[in-house]
């Protein structure tokens, strides 16, 4: 009696693998996706923290009325904060974060920085960053709404499409984090009014408001409210 054969024939294994492709052409883009929003959410924890150490450098100088404990917009004068690198220094100087923290919570996936330190005989410290941060932060001040925005991922300008070459995550979604402390992981379809309908107060109720703006009104760029970012 004849044995049949006990291996596959190739075109057997041709279709097993046509199989295996077309299931592996499903799989990676959710995989990507799940990777990207796990990502998103490591940097949204970033961002909480960094929150947390200005929301409490800002309430000890508003119970001690020391004006150099303050949200980053209310420094004024020879005092005024401009760029990222000030208000980290003014973070580190004054207790609330390290430089080993800035180290951490400054970076995110395609944005890479660099965060060194000096510190002359009267404690102040001086931080420098270098790369790009993940996060950019804004220019708010204690009047501010709890809806204003601290900072965002830097992939992101207010009310504009997110890009594919934004770091970090291009146009996978992006970060934001308000003032009264509440954050959230937004998709691209989230990042301008328009894809609210035109309805700026839901787009503000979603994404958050820029410093000063008034409810209904948007800016339609960041560039005058953020800390410039290395």
């Amino acid at each position: 009696m004849n044995k049949s054969p006990s291996g596959f024939t190739l075109i057997e294994m041709l279709v097993v693998i046509s199989i295996i492709a077309i299931i592996a052409a499903f799989a990676v883009p959710t995989l990507q996706q799940a990777l990207a929003k796990g990502q998103m959410t490591g940097t949204m924890n970033n961002a909480r923290q960094f929150f947390l150490a200005g929301q409490q450098m800002a309430l000890d100088g508003a119970t001690n009325s020391d004006p150099n404990y303050a949200w980053p917009g209310d420094y004024t004068g020879s005092d005024a904060i401009t760029s990222l690198e000030q208000y980290c220094s003014k973070l580190v100087s004054n207790g609330y974060l390290t430089t080993g923290d800035l180290q951490k919570l400054l970076n995110a996936p395609g944005a890479n920085c660099t965060v060194n330190s000096t510190t002359d005989g009267n404690g102040v410290t001086t931080v420098t960053l270098t790369g790009k941060s993940g996060l950019k932060v804004y220019k708010i001040k204690e009047v501010d709404s709890s809806n204003t925005l601290f900072c965002v991922t830097s992939n992101y300008i207010y009310n504009t499409p997110l890009t594919a070459t934004g770091a970090p995550y291009g146009e996978k979604g992006f970060v934001v984090m308000h003032k009264g402390g509440d954050a959230a992981v937004l998709r691209k379809n989230q990042a301008t009014a328009a894809n609210f309908g035109g309805d700026t107060n839901k787009f503000q109720s979603t994404v958050g408001k820029m410093s000063g703006d008034p409810d209904g009104t948007l800016q339609n760029s960041d560039a005058a409210t953020a800390l410039t970012n290395p």
